[in-house]
């Protein structure tokens, strides 16, 4: 090792044991700190510019009872990560997107350095959220779209077709899109991107699992007047990618309704304190209405007119069924 990089890890070495001093006490005199790490107290400033650079909030003040004092973040052990690995690290944790996650990526904030902190505040910013998206997906691949929304870059993916609902089979087709992203979207299941398609001319939702070899291109695009990105993926999720929709008129308030319907398979609207409006959708009509059905309250059918014909019929099913039951009479103990 030559004597630069010796004195480099020396120098290393000695900064985050002044840290570590910082983090003992609430505050230390130049003459203490220069005492401890063996150095004069001009070197001792020089270290507490360092640790301002990387982001830690040194205060100094004069006077009697004056000194070096760690502002917040004072509780919390040494950042020891560069650059890339700090990004990662929070959008690691926005991809887990639960509540430990979050509280986690909130301690993180506080101890980034300034520089850092932006970019993942741009980075967060890109993200929203219905329900509470649990489901982990590619950290880089997750990374590479939240930055490509924030710097408003054209990006490029391959995505199977939407019949695959799962893995695409082998030999199966799988399409390249180009496309402007504009947000992700964290449902109670999945990560999407809402996106402009360029080669279809209009928004679509994409699920992040389901695609592969991402990347952001040169290309820069001029924002487009967008949707509400969390409503549009959330109407897509719950109705949209289904062959049968069906809006329902529910005597519940919302916030009762949406406690019982996941965030992915449903659009709960208020209508009233005690009135909301679900739109759902499912493979079939049937199924649609026994999930409604189910829910427990009273409800009246808006769209399609198909489906009030089917709620008579099975309406007039169940009468059938329930009046040809032979009831037995209870049996008397001995």
């Amino acid at each position: 090792m030559d004597a630069a990089s010796s004195d480099e890890r020396g120098t290393t070495e000695r900064v985050l044991t002044l840290l570590g001093l910082l983090q003992q006490r609430q505050v230390w005199t130049g003459p203490e700190l220069a005492d401890r790490l063996g150095v004069t107290p001009r070197t001792v400033r020089r270290d507490v510019e360092r640790l301002r650079t990387l982001g830690y909030p040194v205060h100094a003040s004069q006077g009697v009872g004056g000194g070096y004092q760690l502002g917040p973040g004072q509780d919390l052990p040494p950042l020891l990560l560069d650059d890339e690995e700090a990004i990662a690290t929070a959008v690691s944790l926005l991809a887990g997107a639960g509540d430990a996650a979050l509280r986690a990526l909130t301690k993180l904030d506080r101890v980034l350095p300034t520089r850092l902190r932006h970019e993942v505040r741009a980075l967060s910013g890109s993200v929203e959220f219905f329900g509470t998206g649990r489901t982990p997906v590619d950290p880089e691949v997750l990374m590479t779209l939240a930055r490509a929304c924030r710097d408003e870059a054209e990006v490029g993916l391959d995505y199977p077709p939407p019949d695959f609902v799962r893995e695409v089979p082998p030999g199966s087709e799988v399409r390249m899109r180009r496309v402007e992203p504009y947000r992700l979207v964290a449902s109670d299941r999945r990560w999407y991107l809402l996106a402009y398609d360029l080669d279809r001319d209009d928004w679509r939702s994409f699920r992040v699992d389901r695609m592969t070899d991402v990347s952001a291109r040169t290309w820069r695009f001029r924002p487009r007047a967008a949707p509400d990105a969390a409503t549009y993926v959330q109407e897509g999720v719950a109705s949209r990618v289904y062959p049968h929709q069906a809006r329902f008129l529910v005597y519940a308030s919302a916030d009762t309704v949406r406690a019982q319907i996941p965030a992915s398979a449903a659009v709960v609207q208020r209508r009233g304190s005690e009135l909301c409006e679900v739109l759902s959708g499912a493979g079939s009509l049937d199924v649609v209405l026994m999930h409604v059905l189910l829910l427990g309250h009273e409800f009246e059918v808006l769209d399609p007119p198909e489906l009030g014909r089917r709620c008579r019929a099975l309406a007039a099913r169940l009468l059938s069924a329930g009046a040809t039951i032979s009831l037995v009479p209870d049996m008397e103990e001995p």
